[in-house]
């Protein structure tokens, strides 16, 4: 493939990871919305059972991390996007074979793997190489696409299913990921580099950090995002219930829902709009903010429309912001080089949070009630709020590095 001119690389790179991304959540994380309660009878299995694929895939992303890192380092992030599609390919083709646990589960740690490859932070680290420091506006109105996945392959995977079954969908999204996902990051994605803009950076990060501070910044990102990600990740499976134990009638509780979702999508856009004017220190420093007040607000809601309202807007907004922050935090600290391998590296705490969250929720939610569910998360957010603020104070001390260094 030619050279992409540099004005048209950022479009051709979203619109490439735009589909890659789409598919790649829409076909596994996002998938068992659908087709969970369909596959459970035929495979003899417990919903919560197979729900739990989600979970060991998420483990297994998450073990995978540090190694994703180091491959990202070694063979840029086209390489390594592509060996993910491979793999989801090899595990969706191992899914529709399966006939009992362990065929199903061995499947998803095969999808697992394949995330770790293929998802989130291989794509942010491909965005990085081409645009450096640039990257964040890029990445946010990824984000705004990816964060589309559910609605758009929900009703389609409802309807293929309907007419084929479930075990040749599962065949059709694996020969999507080898025969459109393999092609565009091989053949479609810009290369890096190719402009000062997109170069400088590249060796250096943008502020100057002793070992010691660097350790101690990326300590405190790894444990304030991964306390975040676990409320996040824990509550919202739950929000349904959660809403109606506190007044929401389900009506109401499914409109709320929704609006968690708009919020999400909201902060998204909102992160594009600002561009280079937003830091991804500040997002995260205000997400979480916005969940401490929600989770306030939460509690004394009673039977208050009002407060709840506050509530799913307040959370689904912070949700939203903390989501960009989040992937944006290691530009901070590392340099465009090191991104790829430290973002993976801060992907283990994150994933882990992600697949044990929901059922540690869902476990004080049946056993001790919502007030502890509420006591819970405030605690953890407000814990991430003072480890984010000690980040903070780790920055400011150090000095940043003149443009064009």
């Amino acid at each position: 493939m030619p050279p992409v001119p540099a004005d048209r690389r950022p479009a051709v790179t979203i619109a490439v990871l735009a589909v890659t991304q789409l598919i790649g959540w829409g076909t596994t994380f996002d998938m068992l919305g659908v087709m969970g309660r369909i596959i459970a009878p035929d495979l003899k299995l417990a919903n919560e059972v197979i729900f739990l694929g989600i979970s060991v895939m998420m483990l297994v992303s998450a073990v995978a991390g540090p190694a994703t890192g180091r491959l990202l380092n070694r063979f840029g992030a086209r390489n390594v996007l592509a060996a993910g599609s491979v793999v989801f390919f090899l595990g969706l083709l191992a899914l529709s074979a399966a006939q009992g646990l362990i065929g199903y589960m061995l499947a998803w740690a095969i999808i697992g793997l394949g995330g770790a490859f293929g998802l989130s932070s291989p794509a942010y680290t491909a965005i990085v190489e081409r645009e450096g420091l640039r990257a964040g506006r890029v990445i946010a109105i990824l984000m705004l696409f990816t964060g589309l996945s559910s609605a758009i392959f929900w009703p389609l995977l409802d309807v293929v299913q309907a007419h084929i079954g479930w075990r040749m969908t599962f065949v059709a999204t694996a020969f999507i990921h080898l025969c459109v996902c393999l092609p565009l990051h091989l053949f479609a994605l810009p290369r890096p580099g190719g402009t000062a803009t997109a170069d400088e950076g590249h060796d250096i990060a943008p502020i100057a950090l002793s070992d010691r501070q660097r350790l101690a910044a990326f300590l405190l990102i790894a444990v304030s995002t991964m306390l975040a990600t676990f409320v996040t990740y824990g509550l919202t499976p739950s929000l349904l219930h959660i809403l109606s134990l506190s007044g929401a009638s389900p009506s109401l509780a499914l409109e709320l829902g929704s609006l968690r979702g708009v919020m999400g999508i909201a902060a998204r856009f909102l992160d594009m709009l600002l561009g280079r004017r937003s830091s991804p220190l500040i997002g995260t420093t205000a997400g979480i903010l916005m969940l401490v007040v929600s989770f306030a607000m939460l509690a004394f809601a009673g039977d208050a429309p009002p407060l709840l309202v506050g509530f799913v807007v307040l959370y689904g907004f912070g949700t939203g912001v903390i989501t960009v922050a989040r992937a944006l935090l290691p530009l901070l600290v590392f340099s465009r080089r090191e991104f790829g391998m430290q973002s993976a590296r801060l992907s283990l705490p994150q994933n882990l949070a992600s697949a044990v969250a929901p059922v540690v929720f869902t476990g004080i939610l049946d056993r001790l009630g919502l007030d502890a569910v509420i006591v819970t998360i405030t605690a953890l957010s407000i814990l991430s709020l003072l480890l984010t603020l000690a980040l903070w104070i780790v920055i400011r001390r150090a000095k940043a590095i003149p443009a064009g260094a």
